[in-house]
């Protein structure tokens, strides 16, 4: 089938920043841009930022609609479910959908991590799904979240957070996953008028406080879905009353006037200052630190507030900062990006027909407890190193690097054999060391790290080397996966 390709930004962002001005086209200050825009570099990328320069570069991914990615799409149209509307899923029997289009929507979201050319498109997108967020797979929503990731989260991705925001309010998932579906004004349900308030937008060190959350949860009543899977606003559900919500007054109001209101409301909460500071260190978190400064918070901050939470500008605005180009090292992978990091960095392709791979790996990232928008609460996967640490964390990662490395699963994929991974074998170990490095990090290992891949092969740095000695031939894929097992990999 033909999916769908909704716009990737709404509608032209008002008071856009000027184009990226960056005079950093070096080849370590590229890499630190790829490994934070990216889900993990690959040869194709280094070459491509080095042969455009790094700020047209960067103008390109933040223009998506403008780079082709054709292969992605193609691969996309072999999911039967994900392109179809809440109605459409509906207007069958459950038994001959169940939960496909959530697994879908999971698989291809994986796919474009890994493939898709729009990358800083891709890593964005990751992190509205964690701050909107709706779990895949959950029951509640098998007929509406892959619509809500093509219309709510990929529409919007880049463009205005208000209207997003309104279109997650508005939306069948999460009006489901919520619990918003189910208020009315004689029972009103508080579940996604609080989250909306914490979760969503100001947080709650804004100090709103528990009379906010209630007139909040009653303002929102009438929101809900239909009977055949659509989503409405039902008047005779609505509270009408007057209210003031932090700040946010309502007058009384005839209860068909109740949509304009929720509307409203919602585009005030979206550029509140306390949701610009709270949204911009979430964007700062994903790409600078675990600890952002305050410095850089608040003047992205500020642009939102003069652009009205146009997000292309504050990214500009991030991306232009020293705070940012002197965060090398200052962030950890989380386990679904080294996942996703390890196949791009071995240039493992998709299946040529069919989703079987991809579905395997799927449920390899499901397994892990980290595929992207599985996280069972509905505050969304952390981003910072301390949520990820732990033993069987670490076991799992290295698992997953010598099943790949070896090209051993999924079959389906087309892995590129350890030898294949450099033009040729290089005339000494060390050399060999530092050429894989290059090849899989983009940059050296430290000198321990080196020494452990010199130790594991049982070769000192200046041993001869060639592509007919017998340890190269049967053993090299698992110096390649130790490779990937080293810190210099695991940093973002």
């Amino acid at each position: 089938m033909s999916v769908p390709t909704p716009p990737l930004v709404t509608r032209r962002p008002r008071g856009t920043a000027p184009a990226t001005t960056l005079k950093r086209d070096d080849a370590a200050t590229q890499l630190h841009l790829l490994r934070r825009a990216t889900w993990g570099p690959t040869p194709a990328a280094v070459a491509e930022i080095a042969s455009l320069g790094t700020t047209a570069w960067l103008d390109r991914q933040l223009n998506p609609a403008g780079v082709d990615d054709a292969a992605v799409d193609a691969f996309a149209a072999r999911m039967p479910f994900y392109g179809r509307s809440p109605q459409s899923l509906r207007s069958v029997p459950y038994e001959q959908v169940q939960w496909e289009p959530m697994f879908e929507t999971g698989r291809l979201t994986l796919a474009r991590q890994i493939w898709s050319r729009r990358q800083l498109l891709e890593v964005v997108v990751d992190v509205w799904n964690n701050l909107l967020h709706v779990t895949c797979p959950s029951s509640d929503v098998w007929d509406s979240r892959a619509d809500y990731d093509r219309t709510v989260i990929r529409r919007h991705a880049l463009g205005s957070f208000p209207e997003m925001l309104v279109a997650s309010a508005k939306h069948q998932a999460m009006l489901a996953y919520l619990d918003n579906a189910s208020s009315t004004a004689a029972q009103p349900n508080e579940n996604y008028g609080r989250e909306l308030l914490e979760l969503h937008t100001l947080g709650v060190e804004a100090g709103y406080g528990e009379a906010d959350v209630k007139a909040s949860a009653r303002l929102l009543t009438g929101l809900t879905v239909a009977p055949d899977g659509s989503a409405v606003f039902d008047p005779g559900r609505h509270d009408g009353g007057a209210r003031t919500i932090h700040g946010f007054s309502v007058p009384a109001h005839a209860p068909h006037e109740g949509l304009r209101w929720i509307e409203a409301y919602l585009r005030w909460l979206a550029v509140h200052p306390a949701t610009a500071r709270r949204v911009c260190a979430r964007l700062a978190t994903r790409f600078v630190s675990d600890a952002p400064p305050a410095s850089l918070v608040d003047r992205m901050a500020g642009t939102w507030t003069a652009t009205g939470g146009q997000i292309t500008p504050v990214l500009r605005v991030m991306f232009d900062s020293a705070e940012f180009w002197a965060s090398a090292g200052q962030k950890v992978r989380t386990p679904q990006e080294d996942f996703v990091a390890t196949l791009r960095a071995l240039g493992t392709g998709m299946e040529p027909s069919g989703t079987a791979g991809i579905a395997k790996l799927y449920w390899h990232t499901l397994d892990s407890g980290h595929a992207s928008m599985s996280w069972g609460a509905p505050n969304g996967a952390p981003d910072v190193a301390a949520a990820w640490a732990s033993p069987s964390g670490t076991l799992a990662r290295w698992n997953r690097h010598m099943d790949f490395a070896a090209g051993w699963y999924p079959p389906e994929l087309r892995f590129t054999p350890a030898t294949d991974l450099l033009p040729s074998i290089p005339a000494t170990w060390g050399a060999l060391v530092d050429a894989l490095a290059l090849r899989l990090v983009g940059s050296p290992l430290s000198a321990v790290e080196r020494e452990a891949l010199l130790t594991y092969a049982n070769r000192s740095a200046g041993a001869p080397c060639s592509a007919s000695d017998p340890w190269i031939r049967n053993n090299l894929r698992y110096l390649v996966a130790l490779l990937l097992d080293t810190p210099s990999f695991t940093t973002r």
